[in-house]
């Protein structure tokens, strides 16, 4: 099968990298046309003014094993080609050599195909890279230097000299994500701040999407020029139209589509022959429509990379960005957003005007809002990475329905929320079918997920909106203590219960109620009072309408009161203030529960925030080679340096006898069949049989009541049962869970998950979280287990989850815990396709 990807370049561009091809000759022969001079003196020490017949054919015919060439594509020419040729029969070591088109160089290419090309050699056991670069070529020094690979350099007759090992290095990877952030977030800086626009759709009567996607552009007061592109028409709204955008002869960044669905490829063809960079497809009939558009949908997609395009859609409801610089009001809303610090991503289109509308209601401003309809180019990873560097925006909202690249997503996530804080709406179910018959994490599992990676996953829009007010107007609190304050007795009850739900503290002294007959001034002293109490970490206001005509209109206002303590203090506040007119940015809401909830979600992420991040340390006695060959459960946690108790299926009683004296006594004996094998309390299991008399008798019993299949095990000291399990989350990628052992725990669901890889303190918590943990730590007397084992026993599993995607589930089951360190008794796995895991490799975008 063919490699090929699509690859994001340094200036945000997008370009197509395939194998080459016997009939790529023609073009590689008008690629070396277009060199300049320099350039091919650079490549080949020599003027090399044509590619001779020879080697021309040896250029385009290669074993894709000990030789390999990787070509960038862009709008039908080869723009560069990268290639290594392995130095001997069977070497370890191969020569790597790229070139890059004049015009394109400097964009990253180099560093691009030097990935591809590292990919493709490991796998065919390539282990070194090494180069010729002459000094002068200071462009290709830099792109080895850079590449986070241990280079070592040696001048000689005139030459550098460079080798390097092409395994992963912590090093090089972090070099990899840092390049794949500053394209993708160029990628989409340059769709939120274009020079131009070219409109495609708008008709010349007015009517249609288009027209009016052209008429918000205009009125929402947009900087640059804006082109009409129309068949037939010389005006169109007003302006200027023409046939081509190109014609308009302005800079064109970015394309507006709203035609029907076939003519979207030729629109975006021609923005790409204008220069732009990416569309905005708002056109539908395509995925959404069912397996005829999601062929068309794959098709655009296609074309688009291969001029250089990345894609906003299909199905869109458009882009905005509310900087006076640009005003960007490219979408289906006749009103451009109040501007403001939120970042705000909907992967729905059809919701994208009730967005719009309640941000607007709420006096949310935002900086920018991206609709990614169908999201079959453009998607919620690459807001998040725009936005991580973006100065106008302090806070992320996303409305999620569907993750392309979970495992990215968690990765840009942990990152981000160190940063800005993001909010999504994000399904907390399980597809079924991703693991076998494991059930995974449950509902209140994958928001804890969620937690533990900064982001605050939130069930609705409403609470979206709710949590994006807290954060954007008001700061993080320093701790979960809250005080109450209040004009109501039976309010502030119901604020103190919802409180406590939510795992929020009452500071003590509270809740303080001012009295029914309270003022506003009266209110105002008190929550003051409460903003500086070094008790108090966060406020409650509630506050219920007076009697009619008790107070003056002065001392009734109690929202001016409430305002000049919210937005003075630096304690966060929310409020519920049943009448009256809402303060501007203050975060208030029609119910106690609700204000409560919001805050209670900014607290859990301020906690979070405060925790420094784990590490994931080296470990030890690691066997790669043995992992990847091996086809059991048992070989692959052995090759991880996790012994499995040695065991032996049998189906008789002479071949378990036989099994026990090769085992050695005592043995244990287990019915095998349908998870009874740790179900003493089922009478499935057998235990210190120290003979053969004892083998047959259990032998017998078992096979009576549960089958003939009885498992024979070496026998290992008691302790407490616990579980380990991985499975596949549609949010995170491979999870690792742990519990305790036992049908209550089973019963309850009483595991605790974390995301794989495992830092060190991810397992730490893994270990301590489960509500049946304290029987690890020493329950009533009990000696306490060997934790620090545990811990590494999890990090071993949640490195294997990592680094083997052909592993769809695992489970350890039982692990017996010990003061001494642990056994494990029995381990099962489902393996599937070796395929490349997303967010792994090299860099490349998400295939279509």
């Amino acid at each position: 099968m063919e490699r090929s990807a699509d690859v994001l370049l340094a200036d945000g561009s997008a370009a197509h990298l395939r194998q080459i091809r016997p009939e790529d000759a023609p073009a590689i022969v008008d690629f070396h046309s277009r060199m300049s001079d320099r350039t091919r003196y650079l490549r080949y020490f020599s003027p090399y003014p044509r590619i001779p017949e020879r080697d021309l054919q040896r250029f385009v015919n290669v074993d894709h094993r000990d030789r390999e060439a990787f070509v960038t594509v862009a709008d039908g020419k080869i723009t560069s080609v990268g290639r290594y040729e392995r130095l001997g029969p069977g070497s370890p070591e191969a020569e790597v050599a790229f070139v890059v088109e004049d015009a394109l160089q400097g964009r990253g290419i180099g560093s691009v195909l030097l990935e591809h090309l590292a990919e493709a050699a490991r796998e065919h056991g390539i282990t070194r890279f090494v180069a010729e670069v002459l000094p002068e070529n200071s462009g290709m020094l830099r792109v080895f230097g850079d590449s986070g690979y241990q280079v070592q350099r040696r001048y000689a007759d005139g030459v550098v000299h460079l080798s390097f090992p092409i395994a992963p290095t912590e090093k090089s990877r972090e070099v990899q994500e840092s390049r794949e952030h500053l394209t993708e977030a160029r990628s989409i800086a340059r769709l939120l701040a274009p020079r131009g626009i070219a409109i495609y759709g708008a008709s010349a009567t007015g009517h249609g999407i288009g027209a009016a996607m052209l008429g918000n552009l205009r009125d929402g007061g947009y900087t640059g020029a804006v082109v009409p592109v129309h068949p037939t028409a010389d005006r169109v709204a007003g302006l200027t139209a023409y046939r081509t955008a190109a014609d308009a002869e302005v800079p064109i960044d970015l394309a507006l589509i709203a035609v029907p669905a076939a003519a979207v490829p030729e629109a975006g063809a021609d923005a790409a022959r204008a220069g732009a960079s990416g569309v905005v497809v708002v056109s539908t009939g395509f995925a959404e429509a069912g397996a005829e558009g999601a062929a068309q949908q794959r098709g655009l997609i296609e074309r688009a990379r291969a001029v250089g395009l990345r894609v906003v859609g299909p199905n869109s409801f458009g882009i905005a960005n509310t900087d006076p610089g640009v005003r960007l009001n490219a979408t289906m809303s006749p009103r451009l957003p109040i501007a403001g610090r939120v970042g705000f991503f909907s992967q729905s289109g059809a919701l994208g005007v009730a967005l719009l509308a309640e941000a607007d209601r709420r006096g949310l401003g935002l900086s920018s809002f991206v609709s990614a309809g169908n999201r079959a180019d453009v998607s919620g990873n690459d807001l998040l990475q725009y936005w991580q560097d973006d100065p106008g925006t302090d806070v992320v909202l996303l409305y999620l329905e569907t993750f392309g690249n979970p495992r990215k997503f968690a990765r840009l996530a942990r990152r981000m929320s160190r940063i800005k804080p993001v909010v999504a709406v994000a399904s907390a179910t399980r597809p079924p079918g991703l693991a076998g018959d494991l059930p995974g994490p449950d509902a209140n599992a994958v928001t804890a997920l969620f937690a533990r990676s900064g982001v605050i996953r939130v069930d609705t829009v409403q609470e979206l909106f709710d949590v994006g007010m807290l954060l954007a107007h008001q700061p993080l609190p320093a701790g979960r203590r809250v005080a109450v304050v209040g004009n109501s007795s039976a309010l502030a009850e119901l604020a103190v219960g919802a409180c406590r739900a939510a795992g929020l503290v009452v500071a003590e002294g509270y809740p303080h109620d001012a009295g029914p007959g309270a003022t506003a001034h009266d209110l105002a002293d008190a929550l003051a009072d409460a903003a500086v109490d070094e008790r108090v970490d966060a406020l409650v206001a509630v506050c219920a309408p007076p009697v009619p005509g008790q107070l003056s209109d002065e001392d009734a206002d109690f929202a001016a009161a409430l305002a000049s303590v919210a937005l003075a203090g630096e304690k966060p506040t929310v409020a519920t203030l049943v009448f009256g007119q809402v303060p501007p940015r203050v975060p208030v809401y029609p119910s106690v529960e609700e204000a409560v909830r919001a805050l209670a979600r900014v607290v859990n992420y301020a906690d979070w925030l405060r925790r420094p991040p784990g590490v994931m340390p080296a470990l030890p006695d690691l066997d790669t080679a043995a992992a990847e060959a091996a086809e059991t459960a048992t070989d692959l946690l052995a090759a991880y340096g996790i012994p499995v108790v040695p065991s032996t299926l049998t189906g008789s009683e002479d071949a378990a006898v036989a099994a026990a004296a090769e085992l050695g006594y005592p043995v244990a004996l287990k019915a095998a069949g349908g998870g009874l094998r740790h179900r003493i309390d089922l009478g499935a299991v057998r235990l210190t049989l120290a003979d053969p008399d004892g083998v047959r008798a259990a032998y017998r019993e078992l096979s009576a009541e549960f089958g003939t299949d009885v498992l024979v095990q070496t026998m290992v000291p008691p302790g407490v049962a616990c579980v380990i399990e991985v499975v596949e989350d549609p949010a995170f990628g491979p999870v690792v869970g742990f519990g305790l052992g036992g049908v209550a725990s089973e019963l309850l669901g009483d595991l605790a998950w974390r995301a794989a890889p495992l830092t060190d303190r991810a397992a730490e918590a893994l270990v301590d979280e489960p509500r049946a943990a304290p029987l690890l730590h020493g329950y009533r007397g009990s000696t306490p287990v060997d934790r620090a084992a545990l811990i590494d026993l999890l990090l071993r599993v949640g490195r294997l989850a990592d680094e083997h995607p052909r592993v769809r589930s695992l489970t350890l089951n039982p692990v017996l815990a010990r003061p001494d360190g642990f056994s494990v008794l029995h381990a099962v796995a489902e393996f599937g396709d070796a395929g490349v895991r997303p967010d792994t490799g090299p860099r490349r975008l998400r295939s279509v």
